[in-house]
């Protein structure tokens, strides 16, 4: 073997060496595959070299050796912030590669751009791979969600990858091929608009316990540790108990009440709003969350409307363990609503952008290593396997007749959130997108009679085939 041949035996390359490639990096090693690391931080690739060792792992801070490192057809892993900085590392890659050397995005791209660096790389011979992977640190260290997208040949050329380092659940990997094209970018963009709603609506449910009943930190932990060993059960609620037993270390009070409420996000929930607009899909649970961070953000103006208006919150009453049992209830049926949304969404823009998403395999892979992961996948899976076509979750059978045991405890619920003045908008618009959904006739004939009054926009009949226009009153507008 030439020293040439013997360098170019590492398998995969990761540019980026934060925290999310460094401990990626140290997964893939530590499951057989020899790993190049690259980061322009000379730093970056010092922690590389001290995290990694025992491990078949090489890092270095220049781009001509990483590349030499590769074996053909080289695969090129990137994990930067999305925007500017993908392009930037395409730019730096791509004079060291041949054609079909693959590049693979595995930051929260935007879906769009994806599809424009994908044909441009693939006009020069390049395979472009959009990878959404979830877990945070910790599971791209032990094992996150992976949501690949683009070119099956491609796709081939890091299964084996791919499938050892993400999570397992009964022995499955969390990771499959989705789609051609930008189908991974756009189903991790979509579970983070799931995310967004889930953490919004569990924010509510602490507001309703700290404001509503007067519930202090402890208490608040010991409901959320006790919702998460039942069908509440799932990462996000798991963290919410942990959090609300951590002690600041500098004042020696419960962490919670020192952090600020203002919520900042990235950006990957305003495009799954963006995007369900433009595919006119409903799903209010997640702009609403969406909308809810904005709306933390103006945080002097919501003080200013407190000094105006001094309105009280007014204490729930009834039985404490009574309240807790409802309120969990109703937090289980309004997550129901928003996975029911996001899969809808889905549905739709498989359709539309010709991904062919199989979305069983979708929540299969949703079910370990990814923030959203919950129990409630699994009859999610079950939901999509028994069928495969099914354009909204609350049509199904299963989960229709589980939505309908807990819809009075999210209208109970709502209507104390109401009285009380806490507000409660994800539970609210849960609610009203859920008996908008199963209301066989909703008043949109008189917005359309409306806009037939104001603008001649026309309207369509009942009793009849065709479209039609009324002149509402003499001498008005047509």
């Amino acid at each position: 073997m030439t020293n040439k041949q013997s360098q170019q035996r590492y398998e995969i390359g990761m540019v980026g060496l934060g925290i999310m490639g460094r401990n990626l990096v140290l997964n893939i090693a530590d499951h057989g595959f020899p790993v190049a690391g690259y980061d322009q931080d000379p730093n970056q690739v010092e922690a590389l070299r001290k995290d990694s060792a025992g491990r078949d792992i090489c890092g270095t801070d220049n781009i001509k050796d990483f590349i030499a490192l590769l074996r053909p057809p080289r695969a090129v892993m990137m994990l930067v912030p999305a925007g500017a900085p993908v392009d930037s590392v395409i730019k730096d890659v791509l004079p060291h590669l041949d054609k079909g050397d693959l590049i693979i995005d595995a930051g929260n791209s935007y879906f769009k751009d994806t599809d424009v660096r994908a044909r441009k790389l693939s006009a020069k011979g390049i395979h472009f791979l959009g990878v959404g992977v979830s877990g945070g640190e910790e599971g791209a260290r032990h094992g996150p969600s992976i949501m690949p997208g683009g070119p099956k040949v491609a796709y081939e050329r890091v299964r084996p990858v791919f499938e050892a380092a993400a999570a397992k659940v009964n022995g499955d990997s969390c990771v499959t091929w989705l789609g051609p094209g930008a189908a991974g970018h756009f189903v991790k963009m979509v579970h983070n608009g799931i995310e967004y709603a889930v953490m919004q609506l569990i924010a509510e449910t602490y507001d309703l316990m700290k404001r509503g009943w007067g519930l202090n930190d402890a208490e608040m932990h010991e409901a959320y540790a006790s919702w998460n060993k039942g069908e509440l059960n799932g990462y996000l609620v798991e963290i919410t108990s942990h959090i609300f037993s951590k002690q600041d270390e500098k004042t020696g009070k419960q962490l919670i009440d020192e952090i600020l409420d203002v919520a900042k996000q990235k950006g990957t929930g305003m495009w799954t709003s963006q995007s369900a607009l433009e595919l006119q899909v409903p799903i209010p649970t997640i702009n609403l969350a969406v909308e809810m961070r904005d709306l933390s953000v103006f945080a002097k103006e919501r003080e200013q409307a407190g000094a105006i208006y001094q309105l009280s919150h007014r204490r729930l009453a009834g039985d404490h363990d009574t309240f807790l049992t409802q309120l969990g209830r109703a937090l289980f049926a309004a997550i129901i609503i928003t996975y029911a949304q996001g899969m809808a969404l889905l549905a739709v823009a498989s359709e539309q952008y010709q991904y062919h998403l199989d979305l069983e395999a979708v929540t299969r892979i949703w079910r370990g290593g990814c923030i959203i992961r919950a129990a409630l996948l699994e009859e999610i899976c079950s939901a999509f396997r028994t069928r495969r076509d099914l354009p909204n979750l609350l049509l199904d059978p299963n989960l229709s007749v589980k939505l309908m045991e807990h819809q009075e405890d999210l209208r109970q619920v709502v209507c104390q959130a109401a009285e009380s003045g806490v507000p409660a908008p994800g539970l609210m618009v849960s609610l009203g997108y859920f008996d908008a959904y199963r209301s066989a006739w909703l008043p949109a004939n008189l917005i359309q009679a409306q806009r037939d009054y104001f603008g001649a926009h026309t309207y369509e009949r009942i009793d009849a085939k065709g479209t039609f226009h009324t002149e509402w009153e003499k001498g008005g507008e047509s």
